[in-house]
Order: structure tokens, then C-alpha cells, then sequence
């Protein structure tokens, strides 16, 4: 049987054949806005994390990793929702198998990022172990593992675990899929967000003890502020896909057509699409050191428009001076973020910054 006809029999078979064949509806062309500002923000992130040697460390590479994640995330769904409609149809059953296989691999790095850091943040605040700048061959072996488990994870399917040849226990979500696989994909993933809560929950509770047995508690505080950053990341990851997992839960107890709600799961990815657009939003606000450096680019990237664009129209002496001096002033904005150490039964006091507010 040819690949197109299996499709379409699929699709038949779980009800799904006439789902938006006429073109892209409301919510596609939502999510399509939202694929669009997931790839400016997190590209954004990943510049000022590039650009500013202070982020050059252990957790901001995780950081970064987490960025690159949701980046391709977008990127995944956008070509999704461009592929789906009445194109399904008239794709290969490889080009399918990858359309979709690219969401699970970004969600599955997105996740282990998750556990990653949480990892990172139990060795360096629960141990006190110093951060070591030789070790970071580990960091960059942590992330390709992550991504190494994720991209089997995402290519089961494609590898044979499918429902090929054997309609009943195919999944109405993804009609290709086997519920099996479904099932075993969401119990990875709520095994490895339980994990990362109790990481969060025993790091809290003893970096908050060992504060009270200090007097001067400055450097915990600034590592207190960079762990909210990412417990919030995981709160508003948790929020923004457990849905979509209560809906393939759904989909994996539901008999074949008897559960009207599998044929709105575009609302369900909609919202689980959402979260890689606020983790950018979340560095931003709640990360001090990150804020400035965002803002910095944006800054900059709006001062060198205006320069360029004074240059054409007056050229004057002063121009390049006062261009070379703000240059100076952002390359000693970009250099002078305290260094956090964190020493064994010790918390070390910031240096003394002495840099200008604002952009």
C-alpha cells in the first residue's frame, strides 16, 4: 500500500481524515505568531549569553541549552503547522514520522535541560562544591547526553514502535502512533519533573538553613535569586504542558471515537507552545544580571541604528568620539558583573561593582 494511502487510513480510522483540510484555522495561525517570537526571544538569549563572558559559566550554559531547546521548538512547530491540514495526506510516512518525532525530541531535551539544571544547582548549593572553569567538558557531556536520550526517545517510532498494520491500539492524537509508545513517553517525562521538584524542594530547604547560621548572606542571596529564575521555568513548564499530558493520557484510556476532546488537542499543543515563549520572558524579569544583559543588546542594537543613521545624514568630529567612548562604557558594563564563589561552610561576599544603571 502506498505511504499516503496508510496515512489517510489512519487518519480515517481514528476520525481525523477531515480535520482542517481547507486551509490553517485561528488557532494555527496563533500558534504560528507565537513559533515566530519563540525563535526572536530565545535567539535574543542566546546572543547576550554569547556575548557577555560573565554567562560563560556552568549554569548559564544549561541556561542556554534550555534556550536552544525552546529555539528549535519553535522552529518544530512552525514547520508542524505549515505540514499539517491538507498537506498530511501527501506526505511519506519518514517526512511524517520526523514532523512529528521533531516535537518529542524538543520536549525531551527541554525536559532533561530541566533535570540538568536541576542537578547542577544540588552540586553547587546543597554540596558547596566551587565552580571549576577546567570541568566543563562535563557540562558540554551532560547537555549531549541530554540531547543524545532525546533524539532516541523522539525516533522509537520511526524505528518500529508504531502502530503500523495494527489499527486498535493506534493513538487518535497521533494517529500513527501506538498508545504504548504514548504512554511510556509520559511516564518519562512525569518521572523526570517529580525528580526535579524534590531537587528544588531539598535545595530550598537546606540553602534556606544555612542562611540563618551566617551573618552575611549576600552571595546566597544573588544564588537564592538565580534559583528562582529557574523554579519558576520549571512551575510555568509544568502548567504549560500538563494538559497536553492529561489529553494523551485521555487518549491512551479512550476507546477508538469516543472521546470528542482528542479532536481539540490544537488547543492543548497551543498552550504547551506557549511555554517556550515565556522562558525568555522569565530570564529577563526575574534574572538581575540577566535583565541588563538582554537589555544591553536591545540597546545596542537600537543605539548602532541611530548612529548609523546620524553618520549618513551630519557627519561631525564628535560622532566617532562620542561612539568610541559608549562603546567603552558597554564593553565596562559587559565586564563588570561580580563573580559568585561558593566555598565549603563559607559564602564569600560579592566584589564591589561600580557600574551605571540603565541601558
Amino acid at each position: 500500500m502506498p505511504n499516503n494511502c496508510i496515512i489517510a487510513l489512519h487518519y480515517n480510522y481514528t476520525g481525523k481524515l477531515g480535520e482542517r483540510t481547507d486551509g490553517m484555522d485561528s488557532t494555527a495561525v496563533a500558534v504560528l505568531i507565537i513559533c515566530s517570537l519563540i525563535v526572536l526571544e530565545n535567539l535574543m538569549v542566546l546572543v547576550s549569553i554569547w556575548k557577555n563572558h560573565k554567562f560563560h559559566n556552568r549554569m548559564y550554559f544549561f541556561i542556554g541549552n534550555l534556550a536552544l531547546c525552546d529555539l528549535l521548538a519553535g522552529i518544530a512547530y512552525l514547520v508542524n503547522i505549515l505540514m499539517s491540514g491538507k498537506k498530511t495526506l501527501s506526505l511519506s510516512l519518514t517526512v511524517w514520522f520526523v514532523r512529528e518525532g521533531s516535537m518529542f525530541v524538543a520536549l525531551g531535551a527541554s525536559t532533561f535541560s530541566l533535570l540538568a539544571i536541576a542537578i547542577e544547582r544540588h552540586m553547587t548549593m546543597v554540596k558547596m562544591r566551587p565552580y571549576d572553569a577546567n570541568k566543563k567538558y562535563r557540562v558540554f557531556l551532560l547537555i549531549g547526553t541530554c540531547w543524545l536520550i532525546a533524539a532516541l526517545l523522539g525516533a522509537l517510532p520511526i524505528l518500529g514502535w508504531n502502530c503500523i498494520d495494527n489499527l486498535p491500539v493506534c493513538s487518535t492524537v497521533l494517529p500513527l502512533y501506538s498508545k504504548s509508545y504514548v504512554a511510556f513517553c509520559i511516564i518519562v517525562f512525569i518521572a523526570i519533573l517529580l525528580a526535579i521538584v524534590i531537587l528544588y524542594a531539598r535545595i530550598y530547604a537546606l540553602v534556606k538553613s544555612s542562611s540563618r547560621k551566617v551573618t552575611k548572606h549576600n552571595n546566597s542571596e544573588r544564588s537564592m535569586a538565580l534559583l528562582r529564575t529557574v523554579v519558576i521555568v520549571v512551575g510555568v513548564f509544568i502548567a504549560c504542558w500538563s494538559p497536553i499530558f492529561i489529553l494523551l493520557l485521555i487518549d491512551v484510556a479512550c476507546e477508538n471515537k469516543k472521546c470528542d476532546i482528542l479532536y481539540k488537542a490544537d488547543w492543548f499543543i497551543a498552550l504547551a507552545v506557549l511555554n517556550s515563549a515565556m522562558n525568555p520572558l522569565i530570564y529577563t524579569l526575574a534574572s538581575k544580571e540577566m535583565r541588563r544583559a538582554f537589555f544591553q543588546l536591545v540597546c545596542g542594537c537600537l543605539f548602532k541604528t541611530k548612529a548609523a543613521n546620524s553618520l549618513q545624514i551630519q557627519p561631525t568630529p564628535d560622532n566617532s568620539r562620542s561612539k568610541s567612548s559608549s562603546c567603552h562604557s558597554q564593553k565596562q558594563k559587559e565586564g563588570d558583573f561580580p563573580q559568585i564563589t561558593v566555598l565549603p561552610n563559607a559564602i564569600t561576599k560579592p566584589e564591589p561593582s561600580h557600574n551605571s544603571e540603565g541601558c
